[in-house]
């Protein structure tokens, strides 16, 4: 069945426009993901039934184009184009969560280890902090556990770690990267460390990072990125 350019065109408006207000991206002409149709769908099913209803028989002239038209865009949209970015796999890294909380101002902020989580992520990264014992006094004047600093981040419990007291935390953090086969984000170079970890003499294997005219920007590459 051909559906009418301006019933399709108002279809595509109402979805983009729910999924706006529902607060999901979109890719091209799709929305992602594509539950906008589908709610749009089920509630222009409703309107059809309304229209059985008498004194709403008119309803069935909006209701009944758009029900087809949110049918024809969930089969015919390309999977490709709302390919949710979760199916994407997101690579490891370790972020030295007491070097970089210093990296803006030199003050020790929660703040910064956040906006360089979401840099991460949206970078394709898959974050996993690791702190010295004493972060919740620089912080919060407190001592604060794996679990509450997940909390302030925003992270699951088991991508946090806060080092026992007395511990060092650059074998801990060298360690996990060694284990994820990930890299790791720290202005910390781990020379120390070079002989049981030569990984860190390797180009790109740590990534430094900082600010620049107050953006963060990170050397995800070869040379340092600023953030856009």
């Amino acid at each position: 069945m051909q559906v009418g350019l301006a019933a399709k065109a108002a279809c595509v408006g109402a979805c983009n426009a729910l999924n706006s207000a529902l607060g999901f991206r979109f890719v091209g002409q799709y929305a992602h993901p594509m539950i906008a149709p589908i709610v749009l769908l089920l509630l222009s099913l409703a309107g059809v039934g309304v229209a059985f209803i008498p004194d709403y028989s008119a309803l069935i002239l909006l209701a009944g184009p758009c029900a087809v038209a949110s049918l024809y865009l969930l089969l015919t949209a390309p999977r490709s184009d709302y390919q949710d970015r979760r199916d994407i796999p997101l690579r490891w890294v370790v972020v030295d969560g007491s070097n970089v909380m210093h990296w803006n101002g030199g003050t020790p902020k929660l703040e910064t280890v956040l906006e360089l989580n979401a840099y991460l992520t949206e970078h394709g990264y898959m974050p996993g902090v690791v702190f010295d014992a004493n972060v919740g006094y620089k912080v919060q004047g407190k001592f604060l556990n794996d679990r509450a600093l997940a909390g302030l981040l925003g992270l699951p419990k088991d991508r946090v770690m806060v080092v026992p007291k007395g511990s060092p935390a650059d074998p801990l953090i060298l360690t996990a990267a060694r284990d994820l086969d990930a890299k790791i984000v720290s202005n910390d170079r781990f020379r120390d460390w070079a002989e049981k970890y030569p990984e860190v003499d390797q180009s790109g294997y740590l990534m430094r990072g900082g600010y620049r005219s107050g953006k963060l920007w990170v050397d995800l590459a070869a040379s340092a990125v600023p953030s856009g």
